[in-house]
C-alpha cells in the first residue's frame, strides 16, 4: 500500500514541498509568536516525523528565522511566504494546513488557548499551554 502524499508550496511558487504519511497532530495554535507569524488570530497547523517533509524545490530560496529555541521558522526569501517550522526539541516538524490545500485539515486539539485573541466553539479540547505528553501542564480551558 502506498503511503499518501501532499505538496505544498510557499505563496510564489519558489519552494515546493511534499509530505507523506499522516502528521503526528492537526490543531489549533493561539499563542502571540504562531499569531504574528500566520498574521492571523489563530494558526492551523500540522506538525509531521522530519522524514516525512521533503523540499523538492527551491531550497536555496529558504530562509530561516530563529525566535525561540523551540522554533526554526523557515520561509521563501523571494515572497516571505511561510514554508515550516522546525521544532527540534519535540523532534517534529510544522507545517501550516493552507501550505499543503489538498490536505483533508482535521485538526483534535487547541494549544495555547489560554492566550487566545478568538474564542472557538467547536468542542475540541482547548489547552491552557500544551498537553502533558508534550511537555505542558494538561490543563484544559471552557469554550
Amino acid at each position: 500500500m502506498t503511503e499518501a502524499s501532499y505538496k505544498g508550496s510557499c505563496l510564489c511558487g519558489a519552494v515546493e514541498l511534499a509530505v507523506s504519511g499522516r502528521p503526528e497532530v492537526m490543531a489549533y495554535c493561539h499563542c502571540a509568536s504562531c499569531r504574528a507569524w500566520a498574521a492571523a488570530p489563530i494558526s492551523a497547523f500540522t506538525l509531521w516525523q522530519p522524514d516525512s517533509v521533503k523540499v523538492t524545490k527551491g531550497e536555496e530560496n529558504i530562509g530561516s528565522f530563529q525566535f525561540t529555541e523551540r522554533s526554526q521558522r523557515k520561509f521563501c526569501r523571494k515572497c516571505s511566504g511561510r514554508i515550516m517550522t522546525a521544532h527540534p526539541q519535540m523532534k517534529l516538524t510544522e507545517v501550516g494546513a493552507a501550505v499543503l490545500p489538498e490536505f483533508a485539515f482535521r485538526p483534535g486539539l487547541h494549544v495555547f488557548y489560554g492566550e487566545k485573541v478568538m474564542s472557538m466553539h467547536d468542542g475540541l479540547p482547548k489547552f491552557a499551554d500544551v498537553p502533558k505528553e508534550a511537555g505542558g501542564s494538561g490543563k484544559t480551558l471552557p469554550e
